[in-house]
């Protein structure tokens, strides 16, 4: 479930867990600033953490990283090398790693891939590269 913020919508985890009772994986994407505790453990969530480039920084909800298990994602959309750094500290002060898969996404047309990829190799960090492929593929051509 995505498109905007699913947790902003009253019945959103009731639709979650009905979907999961019903027997489909179920996904939520979210932006991390708000509550994602009363989702339902079935749920896989993907979660952002919102870097200083991005301006979004004091909307994230550091508590959420509590609720996250071994089936969910936390990602970070990188502008720059500040936010590389500030992503890295992250990293470690909610022990984001031994919680979940780490996801660190170069911001397109900021942050170029192969530079991340080699700060990320360079300091041996357990995160994966991921690329916005349909960015890339298609650049922000609409209704691709």
């Amino acid at each position: 479930m995505t498109g905007g913020e699913p947790l902003a919508q009253k019945a959103c985890t009731v639709l979650l867990t009905r979907l999961c009772d019903a027997g489909y994986e179920v996904s939520l994407e979210t932006s991390g600033a708000l509550d994602v505790a009363p989702v339902d453990a079935r749920v896989v969530k993907v979660m952002d953490l919102k870097t200083p480039g991005s301006g979004e920084e004091a909307r994230n909800l550091y508590a959420n990283a509590e609720s996250l298990t071994e089936r969910d994602q936390v990602k970070f959309v990188l502008c720059d090398r500040r936010d590389y750094e500030w992503a890295k500290q992250k990293l470690t002060e909610l022990r984001l790693a031994s919680r979940c898969e780490v996801l660190f996404s170069p911001s397109y047309g900021q942050l170029d891939p192969a530079r991340l990829a080699d700060w990320i190799l360079a300091d041996r960090l357990p995160v994966r590269l991921q690329i916005q492929l349909h960015k890339l593929l298609w650049s922000d051509e609409p209704g691709r």
